[in-house]
């Protein structure tokens, strides 16, 4: 289900669309952009501490860079209701005649049944995100379906990063290295500053996590291996909502979708 979700879930992040609509409210970088459309169920209340600890995976002060003067430039509301055309006419674009297939609308009703099922505790960015009405746009609900499950599982993985006891940052360097990419190089955390990255990768290297920027130990395999295997577990509940023929016919009308979506994401 990861695998046919998430492509949909990350159109805010993998197409141009939802980029421009952002920025037609008066943003000028991207990150302003990611914080307004993904923080914006909390309100403009919410202070940056607190975005920092649901969010979990950004290097200290990042967040407060950003939240909460994108408050300035647009409202909560604004920002859910650009996002949203933005990823709606981003999916139109990419999904194109399979919009007009039987199986569609099915998907819809059957992603949203799973997606709206869940219970709330524990799951502080899912529940945020439940707060918000349903779209009645089939291509809106969709998505909205889609980032209801992106943020349930999200929620999940932060559990499981707690339960092995890894930080925001060490979770960068054990998804650096589990890509095969040099920690030092991998895009989320090689912007730190030389002593902070050196620091993360020396104080993971102590723990028995990793041999050197580049290279698990068997210790930090088996604990990224437990980390993604307790989120898949985590992320289960959603779906135990619908019958086993439903979930047959949802990953059946899912498939083209997912397949179509990711194969734009390899062309961009």
């Amino acid at each position: 289900m990861f695998d046919l979700v998430e492509p949909i879930g990350v159109i805010p992040y993998s197409a141009d669309e939802p980029h421009e609509a952002m920025f037609a409210l008066g943003f000028t970088n991207y990150w302003d952009t990611y914080f307004a459309g993904r923080a914006a169920p909390l309100g403009s209340s919410v202070p940056a501490e607190v975005i920092h600890a649901l969010f979990y995976n950004f290097a200290s002060g990042e967040v407060a860079r950003h939240i909460p003067s994108v408050w300035s430039t647009t409202t909560p509301e604004a920002a859910i209701a650009a996002r949203q055309q933005g990823c709606v006419n981003a999916l139109r674009r990419i999904l194109g005649e399979l919009l007009d297939t039987s199986s569609f609308p099915r998907a819809v009703g059957l992603l949203t049944k799973a997606a709206t099922s869940a219970p709330l505790e524990g799951r502080p960015m899912y529940a945020a995100l439940r707060t918000l009405p349903l779209p009645e746009e089939p291509l809106a609900r969709l998505f909205h379906a889609a980032s209801l499950l992106r943020e349930h599982r999200g929620d999940g993985h932060i559990a499981a990063l707690m339960t092995e006891g890894i930080g925001g940052l060490e979770a960068h360097v054990l998804l650096a290295l589990d890509m095969g990419i040099p920690a030092t190089k991998f895009g989320r955390i090689h912007h730190l500053p030389t002593p902070q990255l050196t620091g993360l990768i020396e104080s993971m290297k102590a723990r028995g996590l990793i041999e050197d920027e580049e290279t698990f130990t068997p210790a930090g395999r088996q604990t990224k291996d437990r980390v993604e295997a307790l989120t898949d577990d985590l992320a289960v509940v959603p779906y135990e909502v619908l019958e086993p023929g439903e979930l047959d016919e949802l990953i059946a009308a899912l498939t083209p979708l997912a397949e179509k979506l990711v194969a734009a994401q390899d062309r961009g």
